[in-house]
């Protein structure tokens, strides 16, 4: 998502600026921020102080600080005199005014009811030519009690069917062949109360059959059968679904206001392969939630083992100032418990990640040519249907082609093949 919105800030601001490729020929930096793990807004913090001695001070330049940690962070920005101007993620449109205010400093954090960006068309400035990702809609109307989100991005509001329809066909007549649809939590996607994510997931897959389209992230409780049915139906939407468990305790479900059970989201995996048989699952999960118990986080390990994800996100629990289990919960699991815990939850993932990938070796899978390999331009890269990394040696297939790849080998994270024709 902050990718994407990089690409409508490069948009708004084209008309009175250029991107530059180093930072030291820039007249404005802006660094676009998340709130979601307090590490990440460690490092934001840490990379300001280092613009400011490195490069504000020594030009007559302007630095801002935009996205999720504008409206958390203000205060203590402005305070220390750290960035010139301060845009919350529904601001974008205000940057030019911003940039020109003569003051101090600018600031703009106010959300938004309604889609913002629907008539802007992004700057995919430095992508493949590829892949690009298309925001749906924005906001969270969920309230988890570890999540800043719906105070940073604020309330649920979807995009127009038309526009988005109408970037996808541009970004297909230019070449673009795969596309992630994006929001908070893109299946609760909703137009004037009729028109949900399933019909649009179908209308984008309709538009060309040589695309791929993929979604993230999505809700355990919006995951309906109209969706699978739909993804199954259609060999060019891609059969893979990230349905974030977050535990695997109804006792840390109802106290995370998960709004579902382990029942229940063991249900939707039940539904996801009974549609789609071939498709891979993958999951976050937090260790150490407020009163996470011993026997709770055994029912997160074997939440695990019974689905088997062919990847994860997993992450110590870290609280988030201003949500309700920072107001209302105590963050009582010491450190060295939860991260104890989180390397059981990797250990016992990466076992299943491998075990996924050994059950691809033989197989073989249709692959978009993406890009060439991280550690070799002798190898191409691309991902499969179920999303999962290929690597295998360069063929005179163009990148953007699609090609057939048998796996041969695979290490914990990427498969190892070999195109056969």
């Amino acid at each position: 998502m902050n990718f994407a919105d990089s690409e409508i800030v490069a948009s708004i601001l084209s008309n009175e600026y250029a991107l530059c490729n180093d930072i030291a020929d820039a007249d404005v930096i802006l660094i676009n921020t998340c709130s979601i793990r307090e590490n990440a807004e460690q490092r934001v913090l840490k990379r300001l102080t280092e613009i400011n001695v490195l490069y504000r001070k020594h030009k007559k330049r302007k630095l801002g600080l935009i996205g999720c940690m504008a409206e958390r962070f203000q205060k203590q920005l402005i305070n220390d005199n750290l960035v010139d101007l301060i845009a919350g993620p529904d601001a974008y449109r205000s940057l030019p005014i911003l940039l020109s205010d003569v003051r101090e400093q600018a600031v703009n954090t106010l959300l938004s009811t309604i889609e913002t960006y629907d008539d802007i068309t992004p700057v995919r400035y430095d992508g493949n030519g590829i892949s690009a990702f298309i925001s749906i809609m924005r906001g969270c109307n969920n309230y988890c009690a570890y999540c800043v989100v719906p105070y940073t991005r604020g309330r649920e509001r979807s995009r127009n069917p038309k526009s988005i329809l109408s970037e996808v066909k541009m970004l297909i007549e230019k070449g673009y062949k795969d596309f992630t649809l994006l929001g908070q939590n893109v299946n609760s996607y909703c137009w004037e109360s009729e028109f949900r994510f399933p019909q649009l997931m179908e209308q984008v897959a309709c538009l060309s059959e040589t695309l791929r389209v993929r979604f993230a992230t999505s809700h355990p409780k919006d995951l309906s059968d109209d969706l699978l049915k739909v993804m199954a139906s259609y060999p060019n939407i891609c059969k893979s679904i990230h349905l974030p468990a977050q535990s695997g305790s109804n006792a840390i479900l109802e106290k995370m206001n998960r709004k579902y059970t382990r029942e229940w989201y063991v249900g939707r995996i039940e539904a996801i392969r009974k549609y789609m048989p071939d498709a891979a699952i993958s999951t976050d999960l937090i260790a150490g939630f407020c009163g996470e118990t011993e026997a709770d986080h055994q029912e997160t390990l074997s939440l695990m083992q019974r689905v088997g994800y062919d990847y994860a996100f997993l992450f110590n629990y870290s609280e988030r100032s201003g949500t309700y289990a920072q107001i209302n919960y105590k963050d009582d699991v010491p450190d060295d418990v939860k991260t104890r815990r989180l390397e059981e939850i990797i250990s016992l993932q990466r076992a299943s990640s491998h075990k996924s990938n050994l059950a691809d070796i033989g197989k073989t899978f249709e692959v978009l040519i993406e890009g060439n390999s991280k550690r070799s331009s002798d190898f191409y890269s691309g991902r499969n249907s179920q999303n999962k990394v290929i690597v295998f040696p360069k063929t005179s297939h163009p990148i953007g082609s699609y090609v057939q790849v048998k796996v041969e080998s695979c290490t914990t994270a990427t498969l190892l093949g070999k195109a056969i024709d």
